[in-house]
C-alpha cells in the first residue's frame, strides 16, 4: 500500500474507529433489548418488535434531519469559517424536532387497535410506544450533540458514552423486565423504561461535556436552519424510506403471526451489528469529503470517497462469509425457540448477499452527504425500496407463499438497483467537479 493510500486510510480510521465503537455500542443496546426480550418470552419479543418497527419509522424522520449537522459544519470548516457558534442552534433544532416526533408517536398509538395484530400483544405494543414517545428528547439531544462534535472530529468521548450505556441498558433491562427486590417483573414495559432512562443519560452526558468544552455565546442564524432542512430533509426522507421498508416487513408479517415480526427484528439486529462498521466509515467519509468539498480540493475528495467505499464493501464481504458459514450459531445467540430459529436461518443466506450492496450504498450515501447532494440518495432509496423491494417482496411473500424470505429477496434486488443509480449519478458529478477544478 503506497504512502498516499495509507494516509487516507489512516485519516478515515481516526474518525471511524471511535464511531465504530459507539455504533456497535448503540446497536448492542438494541441487541440487549432483543436478547432480554427473547429470554423473557417470544410474546415479549414480538411485542417490542412490532412497537419498535413503528416508532423507528417515526423517529428516523428527526434523526435524518439531525444527520445533516456534521456534513454542513464540516463544509463550513473547510471554507475556513467559524462553526463552533452553531452549538445552541443545533440544540434548538433537535428539541423542536423532538416535540414534533413525540406528538406524532403519541397520535399513532390509537391506530394500533385497527392494525389487526394478535390481541394479546396490543397492550404491550401501545404502552411501549407511549413511553418511547417521551424518550425522544434524550435521544435527539444525544444525536444532535454527537453530530456536532463529529464535525470537529471529536469522536472518542461521545462513543465511549454509548459503550458505557450498553452495560447500563443490560442492567436496567434485567431489573425492570424480570423484577428485582420491590420492583416487579414488567416485561415489555420494563424494556421501554430502561430505554427511556438510557437515552436521557446519553443526552445529558454529552450536553455537560459540550458545555465544559465549547465556549460560545448563544447565536441565531436562520440560514443555518434552512441549510439543515435543505440537506437534511432528503437524508431524513431517504432514511425513512429505508427504515419503513424494513420495518413494514415486521408489520406485514406480524399481522400473520407475531413470530414473524420477532424473526424480522432478530435478523435486522444481526445485520445491523455488522452494518455499524461501514456506517461509521460512511460518517467519516461525510466529514472528510465535506471538508474537501468546502475547500474545493478534488484530489482529496475523490481519494476519501474511493478508499472509504472500498473499506465499506470489503468489510461487508467478510461479514457475508461469516453469516453464510454460521447462521444457526448467530441466531442461537438470541433465542432457543425452535420455530424462530427455523424461520431465521434461511433468511441469513439471502442477507449475506444483501450485505455487500448495503455496504456499498451506505458508503455512497456518506459521499453524497459530504458534497451536499442528498436528493439523489432519496430518489435512489425510493425507487429501490418502494417501487421494487416492497411490491416484489409482497408478491413473493403472500402470492407465492415465500413468507418473510420473499421480502428479503425483494430487499436484495432493490439494493442492487439503488447502488447502480447512485454510482451512475456520482460518476457524473465527479466528471463535472473535476472539470470545474481544472478550469479554476
Amino acid at each position: 500500500m503506497n504512502s498516499n493510500v495509507k494516509h487516507y486510510v489512516k485519516e478515515l480510521l481516526n474518525i471511524a474507529l471511535p464511531i465504530i465503537m459507539g455504533n456497535l455500542g448503540f446497536i448492542l443496546i438494541g441487541a440487549g433489548d432483543v436478547l432480554i426480550a427473547g429470554r423473557h418470552s417470544t410474546d415479549t419479543l414480538a411485542s417490542i418488535s412490532i412497537a419498535t418497527a413503528i416508532t423507528n419509522c417515526i423517529m428516523t424522520f428527526g434523526i435524518g434531519l439531525i444527520a445533516s449537522v456534521s456534513p454542513i459544519l464540516s463544509n463550513i470548516r473547510g471554507e475556513r469559517k467559524s462553526a463552533k457558534k452553531y452549538f445552541f442552534p443545533t440544540i434548538r433544532f433537535s428539541m423542536i424536532l423532538a416535540i414534533i416526533v413525540m406528538i406524532f408517536t403519541l397520535g399513532f398509538i390509537p391506530v394500533i387497535d385497527y392494525m389487526h395484530f394478535e390481541e394479546k400483544l396490543v397492550p404491550d405494543i401501545k404502552m411501549y410506544m407511549f413511553i418511547t414517545a417521551f424518550s425522544t428528547f434524550g435521544a435527539y439531544l444525544h444525536a444532535a450533540l454527537k453530530e456536532y462534535l463529529q464535525a470537529f472530529e471529536i469522536v472518542f468521548f461521545p462513543n465511549l458514552i454509548t459503550v458505557i450505556c450498553v452495560f447500563l441498558n443490560v442492567i436496567l433491562n434485567l431489573i425492570f423486565v424480570f423484577g428485582f427486590g420491590p420492583i416487579p417483573s414488567l416485561g415489555a414495559v420494563g424494556l421501554a423504561i430502561a430505554s427511556f432512562t438510557v437515552r436521557y443519560f446519553m443526552g445529558f452526558a454529552l450536553l455537560f461535556y459540550c458545555l465544559g468544552l465549547i465556549k460560545c455565546r448563544n447565536y441565531h442564524d436562520k440560514s443555518y436552519y434552512k441549510n439543515l432542512l435543505t440537506v437534511g430533509l432528503p437524508i431524513s426522507l431517504a432514511i425513512m424510506v429505508e427504515f419503513i421498508a424494513f420495518n413494514s416487513v415486521a408489520i406485514f408479517m406480524g399481522r400473520v403471526s407475531g413470530i414473524y415480526a420477532a424473526a424480522q427484528n432478530l435478523v435486522c439486529t444481526l445485520t445491523t451489528v455488522s452494518f455499524m462498521v461501514p456506517l461509521a466509515i460512511s460518517n467519516a467519509i461525510a466529514v472528510k469529503v465535506g471538508f474537501s468539498n468546502g475547500a474545493r480540493n478534488f484530489k482529496d475528495l475523490k481519494a476519501y470517497a474511493t478508499i472509504g467505499t472500498l473499506m465499506c464493501v470489503g468489510f461487508m464481504m467478510c461479514s457475508a462469509v461469516v453469516f453464510c458459514t454460521y447462521p444457526q450459531v448467530l441466531v442461537g445467540l438470541f433465542t432457543k425457540d425452535y420455530n424462530l430459529v427455523r424461520i431465521c436461518v434461511p433468511v441469513l443466506y439471502i442477507l449475506s448477499f444483501f450485505q455487500i450492496f448495503d455496504g456499498l450504498q451506505v458508503a455512497l450515501s456518506g459521499i453524497y452527504k459530504g458534497i451536499k447532494k442528498t436528493k439523489i440518495v432519496l430518489v435512489a432509496n425510493f425507487v429501490g425500496y418502494w417501487l421494487i423491494a416492497i411490491p416484489f417482496g409482497y408478491h413473493l411473500a403472500f402470492d407465492r407463499g415465500y413468507n418473510i424470505i420473499g421480502f428479503w429477496y425483494g430487499l436484495a434486488f432493490a439494493a442492487i438497483i439503488l447502488c447502480t443509480l447512485m454510482l451512475i449519478m456520482l460518476i457524473r458529478y465527479f466528471k463535472k467537479f473535476k472539470t470545474e477544478y481544472v478550469n479554476n
